[in-house]
Parts: structure tokens; sequence; C-alpha cells
């Protein structure tokens, strides 16, 4: 695919338009577990399941970027998505 650098960033800037729907997506998905587990006495945090997000996220994971790098970057959105849950 050959782009100008105007047109390489217009196809970052329709990227990140989607990853901020599926991000806010995952929101709301969050949100509703955050009701469950209000209603069942269930912990905010589980940490066997966040681990098993990680693996996933590194099985699924075809590169450029490395394991530990999209697993950095789902710390960090499971952790945002907790604070959700907290407040919620």
């Amino acid at each position: 695919m050959s782009m100008d650098l105007d047109g390489w960033r217009s196809r970052i800037d329709a990227l990140n338009s989607k990853l901020v729907d599926l991000l806010n997506e995952r929101a709301r998905c969050a949100l509703e577990i955050a009701a469950f587990k209000s209603k069942n006495n269930l912990p905010v945090l589980d940490p066997i399941r966040e681990q098993q997000v990680l693996d996933k996220v590194a099985q699924h994971n075809g590169g450029p970027l490395t394991d530990e790098a999209l697993q950095g970057i789902f710390r960090c959105i499971m952790a945002e998505h907790r604070k959700l849950e907290e407040e919620a």
C-alpha cells in the first residue's frame, strides 16, 4: 500500500476512532459486569480472569507489537475499566 504521509495519518485517525468506539463498548460491558458482581457480592478484581485475558491477548498476537507490549496496553485498559466498575 503506497500512501503519502497525510494518507497514513488519515488511516491512523480512522483507526483511532475505531479504537475509541471499541474501548467504550468494552467499558459498557465492564459496567454490566460491575452490576452483576455487585448484585452477587463478588469482588471487582478477579486476578485469574485478568491473567486469562492477558494470555488470550498473547495467543492472538500476530505482531509487530510484542506480547509484552500488548499485555501492557491491556493492563492499562483493564485498570481503567476496573475503576469504572469500582465507581459503579
